[in-house]
């Protein structure tokens, strides 16, 4: 084509200058547009589910350590018949001290009308038999405590992956801005292996982290200012300071991390009012005490969580994060019974099994059970063979674990999946990690395959590039 020669009123003024200046401005105008769509993610706003949600928040109750399957949920009457005998297969046990099969030394029992089995490890859960919606089939990618907590927690063994606390938290925003979107409940015994990087926001706006409540004295540090400080002038000051940050911010548009960081101050000073009236328990009628058994010396701290945990979601949270258990190590402070099962699991299920059972009841009474997701997770299950030839412990068990989840949008009751007759492999309808979140996320009103974020070349998601929906437990 040859050059126009007769150009129009429109494009008769178009220097080469003017022409660039266009370009950028356009250029610009996508950059802002970009920022804005990413400070959005990270907003005190509630976001559109992309269908209608069945749950509106989820209480997630992680017990470190590796639960075993075969103790708990998972009833094996063949390891009675061989107990004390030599397993035909072979194992690939985590310590490589493969030894004898072994029974569990629990009473099993089916309870409710739906006749889920349970050890004599969980009277009180059992209780709720009807409630729970088992996943008998659950499979892990790693034995190792530390990739596996961060895959249960993010999708992936690795660090540096955004948590599901912290899709759900970009993906639908807060009901309550005057409280965290994402918070998580440390044991008094400990951090979970990998610590903070379990409820981190990794490449998501900072903004979107979990926010860990202290598991001994003030939930949160510095929440309070010192009572030689007026309430006059600590409205001054903090007047002063947000006109510091955002002029600060405005000449810093694109850095997300402060963003977030202004808005984590700001939430704070709002949280010196939201806070104290959360996790006090006062007005918390005695019969609800009981229930949760706040008063008992062995399971009081883990019971306060669990109620702590159902006022923050009734007022807006929308994810409150559970830990049972502290980090590998010691028998005494997780799930990881290597020493002695009975010893090991006895002592932990004394802790969890009344205040989760009363968490159940207690989202029930108060109608909040028809819209909440309770999930109760662990990183991996135990083996069927004793640690060790004549020893009272299970290793590490990546094949085949249980996991259960209870409350809006589920089929009450029912069990998913099965393992073979010892519990050692999945013998119907395996699942992973992905498969799980894919479903919590889709009770929550979000395609798991459209819930992306563009990072590093790439669009991530919570499911990587895996997951099914587990429709056959779906309402």
């Amino acid at each position: 084509m040859g050059v126009n020669t007769n150009p129009s009123d429109e494009t008769a003024g178009l220097s080469r200058r003017h022409f660039l200046f266009e370009s950028a401005g356009g250029l610009g105008a996508i950059a802002l547009a970009s920022m804005l769509a990413e400070q959005n993610g990270g907003a005190d706003v509630l976001h559109n589910p992309h269908f209608p949600p069945k749950a509106k928040r989820v209480i997630q109750i992680f017990c470190c350590g590796g639960v075993s399957h075969i103790d708990t949920f998972d009833y094996k009457p063949e390891l009675v018949k061989m107990h004390g005998k030599e397993c035909k297969r072979p194992f690939d046990t985590f310590f490589a001290q493969p030894g004898t099969l072994m029974k569990s030394p629990f009473e099993f029992q089916q309870h409710g009308a739906s006749g889920r089995w349970f050890s004599s490890l969980f009277p009180h859960l059992a209780g709720v038999a009807d409630d729970l919606t088992f996943l008998y089939s659950m499979k892990a990618k790693s034995a190792n405590h530390t990739p596996a907590t961060f895959q249960m927690n993010s999708g992936f063994t690795i660090n540096g992956f955004p948590s599901l606390g912290a899709w759900l938290s970009y993906g639908l925003g807060s009901e309550n801005r005057d409280l965290p979107d994402f918070v998580v409940l440390p044991d008094s015994r400990g951090l979970p292996a990998g610590g903070a990087i379990n409820w981190t926001s990794g490449f998501l706006p900072a903004t979107h982290q979990g926010t860990a409540f202290n598991a001994k004295g003030a939930p949160v540090d510095n929440l309070f200012p010192p009572s030689s400080v007026s309430k006059s002038e600590r409205s001054a000051a903090m007047e002063l300071a947000s006109k510091f940050n955002h002029n600060f911010a405005n000449q810093n548009a694109g850095d997300t991390a402060l963003q977030a960081r202004i808005r984590a101050y700001e939430l704070a000073a709002r949280m010196q009012t939201s806070i104290p009236e959360s996790v006090n328990f006062d007005n918390e009628p005695d019969s609800v005490k009981k229930l949760y058994g706040l008063d008992d010396p062995v399971s009081g701290a883990f019971a306060r969580n669990c109620l702590l945990a159902r006022r923050l979601t009734e007022k807006g949270v929308r994810f409150v994060q559970i830990y049972h258990g502290g980090a590998f190590g010691s028998p005494r402070i997780n799930w990881d019974a290597h020493e002695d099962i009975v010893e090991n699991h006895s002592k932990n299920a004394r802790i969890m099994d009344q205040p989760v059972a009363a968490l159940i009841a207690d989202l029930k009474q108060r109608g909040l059970f028809r819209d909440t997701l309770v999930l109760w997770t662990t990183e991996f299950g135990r083996t069927p063979i004793t640690q060790g030839v004549g020893q009272p412990g299970r290793d590490h068990h990546p094949l085949a674990y249980t996991c259960w989840m209870a409350g809006a949008g589920l089929k009450p009751g029912i069990g998913f999946g099965a393992t073979d007759e010892i519990g050692y492999d999945v013998a119907e309808n395996p699942l992973f990690v992905y498969d799980f979140h894919a479903t919590v996320l889709h009770l929550l009103g979000l395609d798991h395959k459209r819930l992306t974020y563009y990072h590093n070349g790439i669009r991530r998601r919570l499911t990587d590039v895996h997951g099914d929906v587990i429709k056959p437990i779906l309402a």
